[in-house]
Formats: structure tokens, sequence, C-alpha cells
């Protein structure tokens, strides 16, 4: 198995802008300390405030599929239930 790259972006609703900035430092914070994660960045769009720009890299598919369980019952992933989700994944082999 190779390496794990995810990269594209979010598009929060307007009305929910704030909460999900609020919980996204824990989110990265947390995804950051996860073993096998090697880059976890989430970037606020300078044009269109309610877009981020995500780039991850996992060592592998193993941890990123954790990380994705993670997410799943985490409070990010409650607060983001109605966030659109743009995303490219791709393992290197």
């Amino acid at each position: 198995m190779g390496k794990i790259t995810l990269s594209g972006f979010i598009d929060v609703p307007e009305h929910e802008l704030n909460q999900v900035k609020k919980a996204l430092v824990t989110h990265i914070e947390l995804t950051q300390r996860e073993v096998g994660c090697l880059v976890f960045e989430v970037t606020q769009c300078n044009t269109r405030p309610t877009r981020f720009d995500v780039y991850e890299e996992f060592v592998d598919k193993a941890a990123f599929e954790a990380h994705q369980q993670r997410v799943k019952v985490s409070d990010w992933g409650r607060v983001t239930v109605n966030v659109k989700r743009s995303y490219q994944i791709v393992e290197k082999v």
C-alpha cells in the first residue's frame, strides 16, 4: 500500500460558518496527532469565505481509513453534517 493524498475543498453553509470555524481548530489538532498523518491542512479561501481548501496526506490506506472513521463519530463530523465536500483521493504506490 502507498501513501494516500486527499485534496479539494469544502463549502460551508453561511449560517454555520462560525460554528465550523470554531470546531476546525480542534479537528486540525486531533488529526495532526493521528498515527500515520503526514500533512493535514485546511485553509479558508480569501475570496470565498465559506470555502475551505483541504489537503491531507496519510502514510497508507489504513491510516486514512482510521482517520475517516474517527471523523464520522467526532464533534467535527457532527458540526459539518451540512458541509458540501469536493475531494480527489489518490493512492500513490
